[in-house]
C-alpha cells in the first residue's frame, strides 16, 4: 500500500485547520483603519501559524513520497502528528485573543514542540524502511534542523513567562530555519 491515502488525508486536514484559523478572524466592528490595528495581535498569530502549517504540509510532502509500504506504525505516528497540529487553531486563537500572554504563547511553544518531535518520529519511521538506501539515510541523518526545532520550541516555552518577545523571536528563527524546504529528499529521488 501507498502513502497516497495517508497523504491526501493529511492535506485535507491541514487544510481544515487553516481554515479554522482563519475563521477565527472575526470581521471588525468599525469600518476604519483602526479597526485593524487592534487585529493586531490576532493577525499576527495567525500569520505564524499560517507560515507553519505550511512548513509542516511542505516537509510532509516531500517526506511521504519516500514511504515504500504502508503500516499500521506509520499511519498513527502520522495521526499523532495531525493530531498536535490540529491544536494549533486553538492556541492561535488564544495567543492573539490574550495579546500574546504567557501562558497561551507557552502552550503554543509546547504544541509546536510536540509537533515536532511526532514529525520526527514520522521521519524515523520512514528512515527504517530505507536501512538499505544508505544515501537516504545519510541525507536524512544530516537533520541539524530537525534536533534543533525542538530545542528552540522548548526555548521559546519557556521565555513566554520572561517575555512573549523573546518568545516570538525563537517562534520567528524555527520558521526561517525551515522556510526554506528541505531539499535532502530531492536530492536522493534526483540521484535514482
Amino acid at each position: 500500500m501507498k502513502a497516497n491515502r495517508m497523504e491526501a488525508f493529511s492535506d485535507g486536514v491541514l487544510a481544515i485547520i487553516i481554515t479554522i484559523m482563519v475563521l477565527e478572524l472575526k470581521i471588525p466592528e468599525e469600518h476604519d483603519w483602526h479597526a485593524l490595528v487592534d487585529l493586531g495581535p490576532k493577525m499576527l498569530s495567525y500569520i505564524f501559524s499560517f507560515v507553519y502549517v505550511g512548513i509542516y504540509w511542505n516537509n510532509h510532502h516531500h517526506l511521504l513520497h519516500m514511504v515504500r509500504t504502508m503500516n499500521g506504525r506509520l499511519m498513527w505516528l502520522n495521526l499523532l502528528l495531525l493530531f498536535w497540529l490540529s491544536l494549533i487553531p486553538f492556541t492561535t486563537a488564544w495567543m492573539g485573543e490574550s495579546h500574546f500572554s504567557a501562558t497561551p504563547t507557552a502552550l503554543y511553544g509546547i504544541i509546536l514542540l510536540l509537533a515536532a518531535i511526532s514529525y520526527s518520529l514520522v521521519q524515523r519511521t520512514i528512515m527504517s524502511q530505507h536501512s538499505g538506501d544508505s544515501r537516504f539515510v545519510i541525507a536524512m541523518g544530516k537533520d541539524w534542523k530537525g534536533k534543533l526545532s525542538p530545542f528552540l520550541y522548548l526555548i521559546a516555552a519557556l521565555t513566554a513567562y520572561i517575555s512573549p518577545w523573546i518568545s516570538g523571536f525563537f517562534f520567528v528563527l524555527v520558521a526561517v530555519i525551515w522556510f526554506v524546504p528541505d531539499k535532502r529528499i530531492e536530492h536522493v529521488l534526483k540521484g535514482r
